[in-house]
This record gives structure tokens, sequence and C-alpha cells, in this order.
């Protein structure tokens, strides 16, 4: 019986490494992949790799993260230490309250701990960043340290320290030289597993940052928004680092037995330590020259929205200095601002910058201080959010239409059926969504023939049974961001998709098309305002143009892949010869009456909201 048992123990064994290490080898695979996709591997190169080095934004989170993991760690560790000899000292009782008290914070959700530590800065007016994070860190290390050096403490002779004394020793030398040494791997261990937590956190981390400070892992979150395999460089880099550290603090116990004294793994860990701090601290900061040097821009835009040259150009060419905080949500955003945190510029779309002016939230620009607004293509420019650009200049703009595999879709079932042909059963379980309240209710609208600002609740119904006929007979796939990916591969007939993503689509894959149905879409612009508690706003203004004139507006759109307001850059990426060349979907549909831009109603915004959740509750239990 006992022999029988041995395979399947071996092969459960084998299945769980794989389960586990099979995705952090598929990740460090596609670190090498030539191209942007993450599923297709399409050749070996190391170009993600230079794009990680030449980011600096993912160089300063790399740095922030190890630099606060080094200090929460060291910090911690020390409290730790103490508290835990101290509370071996103390009377029963106190014991055993303290060591509940310590144990909840473990218990506890992060999310519950998060808040409380945000609130806790909020009412102490502490400004949030590098320091908040910090002490963050501390705080939820510590409990750690305490839970694995107290198990060592109870082993030891409760009198040892008395003993020590009594031959002569003081209390100092009792502590550092008797107990310290004795429950050594107890504090190796917490301070192993403080420097895990911290340099693994996120949520945490997510609520207590602020002014652009951000760790490793709100970057990579803030990153897998949008396609961008430079996430799989760095997390394999973070790998390679984490597994050589490893290897040597798992190697220093053998050479200490054959070379008795002549090795401190202390020593070794603190060399390690300090490599790493100093390797942190090996990026290069030049000092600032020109008109804005020595001022800080603070930017709030959605996450992967940028040109990867765009802020050290404007760096560069101003001296100040950008600190970018990054949202993927108007929704997200909008409570920021309303709770007075301060930005000089914010990028939301039409409908979000119409509810900042409704609210008074926005403050007008200075057209002296702009000189872009004659570089933008007239379709952009004087939409109905902010008809005469009193409050905004626009920084990337589309619509909303189907992208389909040319292979499996026609153009005559497009013309004939519109938005209609995602109930097409022809197409039943070859078909995308885009998990988007908005953009659904929007295709539901259009396909019945209304507007898609309607505000009347029977409309609204209408449209409610129509995505419910959807998800419950045609079996689709509720998606986000990842429809980008997934249509470059071809592997759904076709779905709802961003014009800018679409163009992407196209570019990686020509059997790919973009059909914009004739009852009409959404004509949606994303733009930069400034908020009415904006410090700096003439460097706001700088930035406006900067980002508007055509250096900054072809690294924003080239990079982005979305449309640029910029009329030359525009013509420039879809003519002859440029990026999108012979790709419609970067021309955005312009002067056609049945588009429209989303107008902001907070009581309809509700109402699609509540009905949109009916409508994913409907596609869990179809699925």
């Amino acid at each position: 019986m006992k022999k029988e048992k041995r395979p399947i123990g071996k092969i459960l064994m084998i299945l769980t490494l794989a389960f586990f290490y099979l995705p952090i080898l598929f990740m460090m695979v596609f670190s090498f992949n030539s191209s942007k996709s993450l599923t297709h591997f399409s050749g070996f190169s190391t170009i993600w790799y230079e794009r990680m080095f030449e980011n600096r934004s993912m160089m300063e989170s790399l740095q922030t993260t190890i630099v606060i993991a080094l200090i929460a760690t060291a910090v911690s560790t020390l409290i730790g230490t103490i508290s835990a000899i101290g509370l071996s000292k103390s009377k029963k009782i106190v014991r055993k309250v303290m060591m509940q008290l310590n144990d909840f914070p473990i218990m506890n959700p992060e999310i519950v701990t998060a808040i409380g530590l945000m609130l806790l800065f909020i009412t102490l007016r502490i400004e949030r960043g590098f320091m908040t994070m910090l002490l963050a860190h501390i705080a939820f290390c510590t409990p750690y340290v305490i839970l694995s050096i107290m198990p060592k403490i109870r082993s030891l002779d409760p009198n040892l320290a008395d003993a020590a004394m009594d031959l002569g020793a003081t209390p100092w030398q009792a502590l550092t030289k008797v107990l310290v040494p004795q429950i050594m791997p107890g504090i190796v261990s917490g301070a192993l597993i403080a420097f895990t937590m911290s340099f693994d956190d996120f949520i945490i981390s997510y609520f207590v940052t602020g002014g652009g400070v951000k760790n490793l892992s709100i970057m990579v979150y803030t990153m897998s928004k949008r396609v961008n395999p430079s996430i799989n460089a760095i997390s394999t880099l973070v790998v390679v680092l984490i597994t050589v550290v490893l290897l040597i603090i798992n190697l220093v116990p053998m050479f200490r037995k054959n070379k008795p004294g002549k090795s401190k793994k202390g020593w070794i860990v603190l060399g390690i330590a300090a490599a790493l701090g100093l390797g942190a601290f090996a990026l290069n900061s030049s000092k600032s020259e020109g008109k804005y040097a020595g001022q800080t821009l603070y930017v709030y835009n959605w996450g992967e929205y940028t040109g990867e040259n765009l802020i050290p150009m404007f760096e560069e060419q101003t001296g100040a200095k950008v600190v970018m905080d990054q949202f993927d949500s108007n929704e997200q955003m909008y409570i920021k601002v309303a709770n007075g945190e301060v930005y000089d510029i914010l990028v939301p779309s039409d409908y979000m910058i119409e509810r900042l002016m409704q609210e008074d939230m926005l403050q007008k620009l200075d057209q002296d201080q702009l000189n872009c607004l004659d570089l933008l293509s007239d379709g952009v420019k004087g939409l109905s959010y902010d008809p005469k650009n009193e409050y905004s200049v626009p920084y990337f703009w589309g619509t909303v239409g189907i992208v389909y595999d040319k292979n499996k879709v026609s153009e005559e079932d497009l013309e004939k059926e519109g938005f209609n042909i995602f109930l097409d059963q022809k197409y039943k379980g070859d078909i995308y969504l885009y998990d988007s309240e908005r953009d659904s209710f929007m295709m539901a609208l259009k396909a019945l023939g209304y507007s898609m600002n309607t505000s009347d609740e029977k409309e609204l119904n209408e449209a409610y049974e129509w995505l419910l006929e959807c998800v419950n007979t045609m079996e689709p796939e509720i998606v986000t961001d990842e429809i980008i990916d997934n249509m470059a591969q071809g592997r759904k007939a076709l779905g709802l998709v961003y014009s800018g993503d679409a163009a992407y689509i196209m570019s990686e894959n020509e059997d790919m098309g973009f059909y914009l149905p004739e009852s009409g879409t959404n004509l949606w612009s994303d733009a930069m305002v400034i908020p009415k508690n904006a410090k700096n706003v003439e460097l706001a203004h700088a930035f406006i143009n900067f980002v508007s004139e055509y250096e900054g507006a072809m690294d924003n759109s080239s990079f982005v892949g979305y449309t640029s307001p910029n009329e030359e850059v525009m013509l420039e990426m879809s003519q002859e010869g440029g990026e999108y060349e012979g790709i419609n979907a970067y021309l955005p549909r312009t002067g056609y009456e049945k588009d429209e831009v989303f107008r902001y109603d907070e009581d309809t915004r509700k109402i699609i909201a509540n009905l949109f959740a009916k409508v994913k509750v409907a596609a869990s239990n179809a699925s």
C-alpha cells in the first residue's frame, strides 16, 4: 500500500510546484518577447529590458520599494526584538493582552488597516508621501517580527540573563552577548518576513501614499491597465534579485561549517542589504535648469497614458519636476479631488469635466498663456461639454466601435446589423463585451435607435433588456483591456473597443478591421484641466502647451496609440509612411450627426450603474 501511494504523492507535489512556478516561468519567457503581446511569443528580444531601464518612473518605483523595505525591516526588527524581550519579562496578564493586541493587525483585513492609516494621516494633516508609506510599513511589519521572536524567547531559560549578570556581565552585555545570540534565528526570520511583507505590499501602500511616491506594486498595478511587457521585465528582475539573495543566505551556513569563524551570517545579510540600497540610490539625478527650475508640477492622469519621453523632455525644457499620480477611473479621480487633494493638472473624460465645471471645481484657462489651440484638429475643439474650450484642452480623443476578424465577420453583416450584430446567433460564444456601464449602455441604446444621453427610464429599461438578451443568449466574455491582446491574436470574432485600442490591434494583425455603426456612437475626449485649488497655474499652462505641441503630442500618440488632438501629428501618423497608415481606427469619425459626446447626469448614471450590475450578475449566472 505504501509503495502505491508514493507515486501519487510525487505527482501531487509536482503539480503543486508547477502551479506555483509555471506562471513565473511564463512571465520570464515573455519578458524577452519581441512584440507587445503577452500571450504570443514572436521572437527573442531585450527591448523591454531596455525600455524598463529607460523608464525613470519604473526605476524610481523600484528604488522606493527597496529603500522603504530596507528601512522598514531594520526599524521593525529593532522595535520587535526589544518589544518581544520586554514582553517576556512582563506579568503574564500583561503579556497575554499585548500578544492578543499584536495578533490583531495580522488577522485584520489589509484594506481595513489601509483605510484606518489613511484616515489617521488625514486627521493629523500629515502630507502623504514617502514618510507616511514608511511609517505604515513599519507599523504593519512589527507584529510579524514579534510573532517570529516570541517562540524562541519562550524556549530560553528565564534565568539566563540573571545568570549572566551574576557572572559579571552588565545588563547591556547580558542582552547583546547572551539573549540576542540565543534568539538570533527568530530575529533573522522576523526580518526576512518583514522585508518580504514590505517589498510585496500594495493595498496599504496604495492608500497611504501621495505626492507621486509609488512602490513597485503600485507601479505594476497602474501599468497592468494597458499592454506593457515591461511589467514582465521588471518582475523578472525582481525574481532574479530575490533568488540570488536567498541562495546566498542559504549557502552561508555551508561555508561556516567548512570555515568556522571566518564567515558571519549577519554581516553577509547586512552586506547584501547595503548593496541593494546602494544600487537603488545609484540612479543619477541631474541639477535642473530653466525658467521653472525648482518648481514642481502635480499631475493626475490615467495609468499608462503618457509618452515614455514626455515627462523627461518637459523637465529638461522647463527645469521643473513633474510628479504624476495615476487613476484608473474618472470616479476615483473625482473622489480624490473632491476631498481636497491638490493637483495642478487633471486629465478627466468629457462627462467628468462637465461635472467638475458644474460643481465649480475647475478654473478657466488663461487664453493669453495658451498658444496651442490653433494646433488642434477642429473635430476635437468646441465639444458640447466645453463649447469654447474655456476650461479644457484635449489630450486624446476617439470613438467606440466594433473590432472584428475579417475572416469570420462580413462587412455586409456589420452594415446591416450595426451594434445588433452582438445579438446575431451566428457569432454566439465568439464575442467580447467591454466591462463599462457607459459604453455597454451606449451600444444598447444606439442599437435601439435612442440617444446615448437619454434619461427616459423606459428607454433605459429597453437597453437593459437588450443587454440581458445578449448575455443570456450569446455567451459573451465581458473583459476590459485584455481585449487588446486577445483580439490582436484573433481569439474572438468581434468585440466592443475604443478606437485607439482598435488601431493597435489592427497594426498587430492585418486580419482585423474596425467598424463604426451608422446608428452612431460615442465621440469621447479626455482633456487637460486646471483645478480651482491648483498651486502652480503658470507651470500648468506651460505643460498644456508642451503636451499639445508637435514634439510632446507625437511622443504621446506614438507610445500610447490613441489619436492625438494635434492636427499635424494626427495626419502624419495616419498618412503614408506613418505608424497607422491605412488604419481607419486611428482617425475618428467627425461631423456625423448621430455621434454624441457623453453628458453628465447623476440620476441617470445611478440608474445605469444599478442596471449594469444586474446585467453582470446575469452574465455570471449564464456562464
